[in-house]
């Protein structure tokens, strides 16, 4: 694929990230009668604009992302409707504008991981120890181990875990066992006695027999039901990053109070290099790319840091304990303030990452150094 157009895919796929958060702002702020002055795809400056209703329809020059303007935002004295200003209304509606941007997000990840449950299928636990994969030159494949088969024995203990299998061939290193497999013959299941032998010092990365085992298996329910054990699955793989970001945040927190840059810290060129190599894979790798950027764009908004949208959480919940608006000279401080860091943390992780992308000398090699 033509390097211009991966970049150009790259950015749009990043963008859609980020309208999706800014719709779930416009939407809520529609429902809470709030008026919404401007909706734009790109960042200013303006190219075309055109007023629909009460809200102007922009595409701007910067082709990354968009942005809502709501009315009476942030400052009192630019308002002209006090019914229908953002600043106006009460903690309740504003706190559901702010955190719609993230729901949205974590909406649109489970959409994207249910997408890529409903088409590859879903992964369930079972009980057969199936042949994954057999190295050339083996044990396994001088005794006629196949691929797709399936370990019912070891010298005729019964297997139904991976763990099972490994420990019962363990056991065996150096001297011949005998594996009873089910194998599929003329499309029908057929058991079958194989000898072999465990080496005892196998070579690196490969076990005594020279296998790879799985006990998960692929499976595709009736066309109708996958949308919704899709959605299932989708949300428990939401919930369970989630969980991990989580954790990883706190990692990146504790190397920041001692003065390090967190090695699990990705930039903008590392996103748009992870974001190329999976536009280069396949559609639904990318998607389910973009279903983890999404979550990980949730979670990190409802940090408390300016100028994320939980910096305004925070800000708004202030106020209602304290009966009374922060002064918006100090907020607008505290977020021009809180921007200088981000762009400076932003600097710092792209200059950490420019020269190992020169070093890698290609996109493969620089994504499998991000994702080590």
């Amino acid at each position: 694929m033509n390097p211009i157009v991966v970049a150009l895919l790259s950015v749009a796929a990043l963008s859609i990230l980020i309208i999706v958060h800014e719709l779930g702002h416009f939407f809520v702020a529609k429902k809470m009668g709030i008026w919404v002055e401007e909706f734009g795809i790109g960042l200013p400056p303006r190219i075309f604009g055109k007023k629909i209703g009460e809200t102007i329809f922009s595409i701007n020059a910067i082709p990354l992302g968009g942005f809502v303007r709501l009315h009476g935002e942030t400052n009192e004295s630019e308002v002209t409707d006090t019914g229908r200003a953002f600043v106006n209304k009460s903690f309740l509606p504003r706190i559901l504008v702010i955190l719609a941007g993230v729901v949205m997000n974590f909406v649109f990840g489970v959409a994207c991981f249910a997408l890529v449950y409903s088409v590859l299928g879903i992964p369930r636990e079972t009980q057969n120890v199936k042949i994954v994969e057999v190295a050339t030159g083996s044990p396994a494949q001088i005794s006629g181990l196949l691929v797709g088969d399936i370990v019912r024995n070891v010298d005729k203990k019964v297997v139904v875990s991976s763990e099972e299998f490994i420990k019962a061939v363990e056991e065996k290193k150096g001297k011949k066992i005998v594996l009873e497999i089910e194998r599929e013959v003329d499309g029908k299941p057929a058991t079958q006695k194989i000898t072999t032998a465990p080496r005892e010092t196998p070579p690196e990365n490969e076990g005594p027999l020279g296998v790879a085992i799985s006990t998960t298996e692929i499976y595709f329910p009736p066309i109708w039901q996958r949308p919704f054990v899709g959605a299932y699955y989708g949300l428990g793989q939401a919930i369970e990053l989630g969980k991990v970001i989580v954790l990883g945040l706190g990692g990146i927190a504790k190397d920041a109070s001692q003065g390090k840059l967190s090695a699990g810290l990705v930039g903008p060129v590392g996103l748009v290099a992870l974001l190329a190599f999976f536009v280069k894979t396949g559609v639904m790798p990318l998607v389910n790319f973009l279903g983890l950027i999404s979550i990980n764009f949730a979670i990190l908004n409802i940090v408390p840091f300016p100028p994320l949208d939980g910096s305004r959480i925070l800000t708004i919940v202030m106020e209602k304990l304290m009966g009374k608006k922060i002064v918006p000279k100090v907020e607008s401080i505290m977020h021009t303030v809180g921007m200088i860091l981000l762009l400076a943390l932003t600097l710092l992780i792209t200059i950490r990452e420019i020269p190992k992308l020169i070093t890698a000398g290609t996109l493969t090699g620089f994504v499998e150094q991000l994702i080590k």
